[in-house]
């Protein structure tokens, strides 16, 4: 009788161990070069000149959002739907890194000053 070749396991500890560490550096270079696109933010189409300086939510879909646009400052109203320019500001409403309770009550006063012009 002749005797049969001895197989080798397709499925081992070696294989597999080959196969995870591939996976976790194809992983590890994404999450990589995601965070490198994000940091250096470099990509055509993006406009440093619009940052938004604070957000206010008003509720769960719909929020106020101040925008630093150049010298001008806008109050947009936010949501799911539209967004709409509700007051444009030239002297700044709030300075960018101000606390969001500075801007609640800078917003509640210059609102309360447009009603009574």
């Amino acid at each position: 009788m002749p005797s049969r070749p001895v197989v080798a396991d397709p499925i081992n500890a070696g294989s597999v161990m080959q196969l995870l560490a591939g996976l976790i550096l194809v992983v590890a270079l994404i999450l990589l070069l995601g965070w490198l696109v994000k940091r250096y933010s470099g990509l055509p189409g993006q406009n440093r000149a619009l940052r938004v300086v604070a957000t206010l939510p008003l509720s769960t879909r719909e929020r106020l959002v101040l925008v630093q646009a150049g010298e001008q400052q806008l109050l947009l109203g936010v949501t799911p739907g539209q967004v709409s320019l509700l007051k444009s500001y030239d002297q700044p409403l709030i300075e960018p890194g101000a606390a969001m309770v500075d801007f609640a009550s800078r917003l509640q006063q210059a609102m309360s000053r447009k009603g009574a012009e």
